[in-house]
This record gives C-alpha cells, structure tokens and sequence, in this order.
C-alpha cells in the first residue's frame, strides 16, 4: 500500500507534493480508477524518487500506463536542463528504444477471412521469436557498426525496405551522435546475431482490423479507414540494448560517489549530461537506439514478404506501407519553451512516447496537418489505438503521452494467477488467434495483467494530450 498521499488537481491529472529534497512536484495522469489502482503500488515513490534529481525541470511526470519500473517508474517523463541536470540509465530502460510500429495495408477484413491461420502461422515460421533467438541477418564487426550509426537507413540499403519507410519514421530512423566505440564488445556479440528477431515478453506482431474511426480528417491522412487490415509491430534493441543498460548502470553505480549527487533508490545511477561519461552514455544509448529502428525495419520486411506469399499477391495489391514507427524508452534532446524562453532539454521518456502536435517540425510532412500519429497497444485481446498528438502535449508533458496499457500484475503474479487455464484457448474464444514460444509468455502476457486500455487512453484524450484517431482490434497475435 503506498503511503503517498495524491491531490487532485481535475478529472485527470494528481499532484505529487513537493516534500523532502524533493526539487519539483510529481504529476500523475489518472482517472479515478486508475488513481485507485495506485494505492496499491509503489511507482508513485519512484515518481517521487525522480523529483530529487539535479536539473529536472517543472515537474516529474507518471503516464496512466504507470507502473513499477527500474529506478524510474515505467510510463515516466522527465526533462533535465542541460547544463545542471543528469542522464540516467534508469530513466530509459533496459530495452532501449523498445517501440511500435504500425503498417497498413490495401486489405479489407473479407479479404483475409478464411486466411488468418495460414499467415499467422507462416509468420511465427519466419519470424524468430524467444528469449535469444537469432535472425538470419548475420552481421560482420563492420557491418555492425554501420547499423549503429545508421538505423533503419541501413536496413533499407540492404535491401529491406524503400527510402519512403523512413519518411514516417520517427527522426527517419536514425539518431544522431551513436558512436559504436562507447558499445562494449560484450553489447556488441549478443547483437550480431539477433537483428531481424522479435524477442520475447510483451513484444509481439499482431494482424489487426480497423475497428472504428474517431477523427475522420486524422484518420484520412494516415490512411486509416475501418475495415482495413493493418499490422502492428512492437519490440526494440533486443540484447545489445539491454547490455548498453547494463553497462552503463554497473559504471554509473560505481562513480556515483564521484558526483557528489545524493540518491533516493541507488537504481536512479546518474551522471551529469555535461561530464564525458554522460556524453558516452547518450553515444552508446543511440547507437542502440538505431539497432532497433533497424530491427523494425526488417521485421516489416519479413512481415511483408509473409503476406504476399501466403496469400499470392503482388506487392501492389499488398499495399503494405508504414503509418508510422514511434519509439519510447530513449532520452532525446529536445527543445521546449520553459518560463517564456526556447530551452534545450534532455527527455527521458520511459515506457512513453512522442505526442507532437500539428505543425511541429519533427512532424513527418504527409502529417503536419494534424499532428504525429500515437500509437499505444492494449494485451493481446484488446488490440490498439492510434492517436495524434496536441499542442497541450508541448505545455504539460513535455511532448508526451503513453506507450501502452501498462502492466497491472507483476509477471510473476500473471504465471501464478494463469495456472491450469489454456490463454490460448481463451483467446481463440475472444476471436484472437495466438501463437507463443511458451506458455510461460502467454501466462505474463495475459489480458488480466494489464489495465484496462480504454481506461488508459480516455485520459490522455480527455486531459488533451493527444486524441483519438482510430481502434483497432485484434485477430492474430504471435509472441516469444
């Protein structure tokens, strides 16, 4: 039971009171319900924890997808000034630029009625899945770094893919500054081998079907229209990504006393964004970063040839093409107008996503009329959302929204609480056809662990952070 009194400031959003040596207050986004759910768990410490970092400005931020995270609550947005404020490992998470990506295709439900088994089985084939699994993109030592530096700019040249998948791509894959020297050699080894791999846990490729449509103009210019098959993609830096974490804590933990900053939770390991171990951190974090944009790309690409040869199609009939890829779990240097004045920021959003509004710069142009498409998946019964970001995002939250539903059981509690059921069975009941390496993945990931999605993204539609574009439901889930 948490201790940590909320106040509520509207339907909305709670204030985290300044106490302590605590430097800012804490802003949760939640309805009653969830807020509810909050007196059951302790990220609304972590939130606290946040607020005691030096440099983190106007206030430390909770999506309702909140939950318990490493150091940093999951669904957690905070901004440091870039001269007095830190980095922390924490605050981006294991799975490094972990992320979404939804393509649509020129498909209609009927068309694919009698096939959904076929390709859902011929996807799990081709698509590596599972804890370790390794793809069949071998990589060389120089290749490699290429892919760092590079993002899903190489995937394309290599041949996966068209230039015009990185036109809606988030920073057209690729961030800027990697620098492959700052990667030890152990991130290095265990990413030769899995670029083109799912991975396992909450990642996952679903068919889905446009279900309803809430804002027709948004809608129109994402090529959204219901009864459309469209796929979903979600997964990120796969082992490489969880080393460079790895690394980056143990050497952050081990010099923390070095930069004189006194910690709540020793998991919030920081160093200053201006020190060189700051700087070699945000190095090696983009490169991981690019990894896993260039493992989406060729996911979409396996994904693709899939579809057309199971159903004996042209690539034109297909239509396959990419809405838009999103990531979280990454820290970007941002600029935001703080007191009146332009400031350059670093973001750390965990476990929460890009909400940019319409005209914003970084806006894929195809987009600039009505904002950044939001992508937010619910479990494997739910299906998504797809949203476009506000301009009140720019003002509150740092140009932020959710990433997910957000887990409500532990996965322990989930595999404890799934025993004796047959998920599967459950979900083929619901019309969802599920394909999973276990049922170990199946008992974390089942509906039950998550928040209820709908709960979810009311509140980041009705607080005006980003609004309701389309839903889209489930048909056929694959999993690690």
């Amino acid at each position: 039971m948490s201790e940590i009194k909320l106040e509520r400031i509207d339907d909305n959003r709670w204030l985290l009171p300044q106490t302590g040596s605590m430097r800012v207050p804490g802003i949760i986004y939640a309805n009653d319900k969830i807020h509810d759910l909050l007196q059951h768990d302790e990220s609304t410490k972590q939130v606290a924890n946040v607020a005691h970092l030096p440099g983190i400005v106007n206030f430390s931020l909770a999506m309702p997808d909140i939950h318990w995270g490493y150091g940093f609550p999951i669904g957690g947005v905070a901004a440091f000034d870039m001269d007095s404020g830190v980095v922390s490992p924490g605050g981006v998470g294991y799975d490094i630029n972990c992320g979404c990506r939804l393509m649509a295709t020129g498909l209609a439900f009927d068309d694919i009625r009698g096939e959904i088994k076929d390709l859902t089985a011929a996807l799990y084939q081709r698509i590596p899945t599972g804890v370790g699994s390794t793809g069949y993109v071998k990589l060389s030592g120089k290749d490699q770094k290429k892919v760092l530096q590079e993002g899903a700019g190489w995937a394309v040249k290599a041949g996966f893919g068209s230039s015009e998948d990185l036109e809606t791509t988030e920073d057209g894959g690729c961030m800027s500054g990697a620098d492959p020297e700052q990667v030890s050699a152990r991130a290095l080894e265990r990413g030769k081998q899995q670029l083109g791999t799912l991975g396992s846990g909450n990642h996952f490729l679903e068919i889905e079907v446009v279900q309803d449509i809430f804002d027709e103009k948004a809608a129109d210019a994402f090529g959204l229209h219901r009864g459309q098959i469209v796929v979903m993609i979600h997964t990120g830096s796969r082992g490489l990504g969880y080393q460079i974490c790895d690394d980056y804590l143990a050497l952050m933990v081990k010099h923390q006393s070095e930069t004189g900053i006194a910690l709540p939770d020793r998991q919030l390991a920081c160093t200053y964004l201006a020190s060189q171990r700051g700087k070699n951190y945000l190095a090696a974090m983009a490169c991981g970063a690019n990894y896993a944009w260039a493992n989406r790309q060729i996911l979409m690409h396996l994904t693709r040839e899939v579809f057309e040869k199971t159903l004996s199609i042209a690539p034109r009939e297909l239509g396959m093409r990419l809405v838009y890829d999103v990531c979280h779990n990454i820290a970007k240097i941002e600029s935001f107008k703080i007191d009146g004045v332009e400031k350059k920021l670093c973001v750390h959003r965990k476990g929460a996503t890009r909400a940019y509004p319409a005209g914003h710069e970084a806006v894929p142009a195809r987009y600039k009329s009505v904002g950044q498409p939001v992508l937010i998946p619910g479990n494997m019964g739910t299906g998504s959302y797809v949203l476009a970001g506000q301009e009140k995002a720019m003002s509150e939250t740092f140009g932020s929204a959710c990433h997910g539903a957000g887990r409500l059981m532990s996965r322990k509690q989930a595999v404890k609480s799934s025993r004796g059921r047959s998920i599967s069975r459950e979900m083929a009941d619901q019309g969802v056809l599920v394909m999973a390496g276990s049922k170990g993945t199946l008992g974390e990931e089942m509906p039950e662990a998550y928040k209820n999605l709908n709960d979810v993204v009311g509140v980041v539609h009705d607080a005006g952070i980003a609004r309701k574009v389309a839903k889209l439901k489930s048909m056929a889930c694959i999993k690690g």
